[in-house]
């Protein structure tokens, strides 16, 4: 590779990071200035954030559990995007995940090791039907992903509640547990095996899923870039038209596509239940897994090993609102305020491509026809 392109590179890779340490910036300062109106002390109300995450090794394991499923769903949307796809369906992929997580954890009577590991299986391969059904519709219909997606987010949510309401246990508002070999926690007697910083630290529900996120982190990141479908996914995502020239059959790469997406995004589900809430319950909205992946990718830059950094970030915040809103009486909805200012700012240099692009599109466009009708007019004279 020549040093041209490697210094382009690192260039490109300095000022997105650039841009993305500005959005953070800009995102904490908006915060700071809605904390200061509705009449609170914004240097207080950031020492409690840093606080609720670094004030003991507690804490900063319940940071890590909460940012463990969106930092997956961040990765299936990312893969989607990588590839040419918007999938906004990553929370129903995710729910799909988590009730078939379910349903094998409570039915199946298998050993502890070999029970977890099937229940993974079964709901990625769930998790990729489903994600493969809007790519299905696209290559076929031609109905954009982004329709078909949030639709399915909807059948998946009210196909829980109908689970739970199926297994509901008397006087709850949740299904019954699974069994105990399908369980993925780590140590639930952290206190008796360690001593000192890890005593507390797996006292928050640490689970296999924070590793099989890294896992799939570096799964994801070797079949985008060292292997040929990471390469005609990518390419289809690029030119769909020019990659047809090239021999890539475009409508089995999106719904592969799709399908790969939809089973990280269930991988998140299934390791959520097995691995900390060990149940269902009945959902009355949606519980944003997915759409905070979706703001996990957008802050990434659609990186997957940056996924790892914006999903703890995310995480840490999310968690920390609460110790806000113990503290200091601050609505948790601050932490959402502040995401989304981020987001807003992350997605401007993004918007002003696309609109460049869209612009250069049309002064060619414009070009070629006058330059048409001019021959048109040579040709009559």
């Amino acid at each position: 590779m020549s040093n041209v392109s490697i210094k382009k590179r690192s260039s490109l890779a300095s000022s997105k990071v650039l841009f993305t340490i500005m959005a953070i910036l800009l995102g904490l300062l908006v915060g700071a200035l809605v904390l200061l109106i509705a009449g609170y002390d914004p240097i207080e109300g950031f020492k409690n954030l840093f606080l609720g995450v670094f004030k003991n090794p507690r804490n900063m394991g319940w940071a890590i559990v909460t940012s463990t499923p969106i930092i997956m769903t961040g990765l299936g949307v990312t893969f989607a995007f990588k590839t040419g796809l918007f999938n906004m369906g990553a929370e129903g992929q995710f729910i799909v995940g988590t009730i078939v997580a379910f349903l094998v954890g409570y039915f199946f009577d298998l050993p502890p090791i070999i029970l977890p590991i099937v229940a993974i299986i079964l709901a990625m391969v769930a998790g990729a039907f489903y994600g493969s059904i809007a790519g299905f519709i696209k290559a076929k219909f031609g109905i954009h992903e982004v329709i078909s997606t949030i639709m399915l987010n909807w059948v998946a949510f009210y196909f829980q509640n109908f689970i739970v309401y199926r297994y509901q246990q008397p006087n709850s508002m949740s299904s019954f547990e699974v069994n105990d070999n399908a369980k993925i926690t780590l140590f639930t007697d952290a206190a008796k095996r360690f001593d000192g910083f890890f005593s507390h630290f797996f006292r928050a529900p640490i689970h296999w899923g924070s590793i099989l996120a890294i896992v799939a982190v570096i799964v994801v990141w070797y079949i985008l870039n060292k292997t040929t479908l990471g390469y005609k996914l990518k390419a289809v995502g690029l030119n769909d038209e020019a990659s047809q020239y090239g021999g890539i059959d475009s409508g089995k790469k999106i719904v592969q596509s799709m399908a790969i997406s939809g089973a990280i995004s269930a991988l998140a589900g299934v390791t959520q239940v097995l691995g900390f809430t060990y149940n269902l319950s009945i959902l009355s909205s949606m519980q944003n897994f997915g759409f905070d992946g979706l703001a996990v990718s957008l802050l990434a830059s659609n990186n997957p090993i940056g996924v790892i950094f914006s999903g703890l970030f995310f995480g840490s915040l999310k968690y920390a609102g609460n110790n806000l809103q113990r503290a200091m009486g601050v609505p948790s909805e601050i932490i959402s305020i502040i995401i989304g200012t981020i987001i807003l700012f992350t997605a401007i240099p993004l918007a002003y491509r696309i609109i460049k692009a869209r612009l250069r599109q049309n002064k060619k466009l414009s070009k070629d026809t006058s330059k048409k009708i001019k021959e048109e007019a040579s040709r009559n004279d």
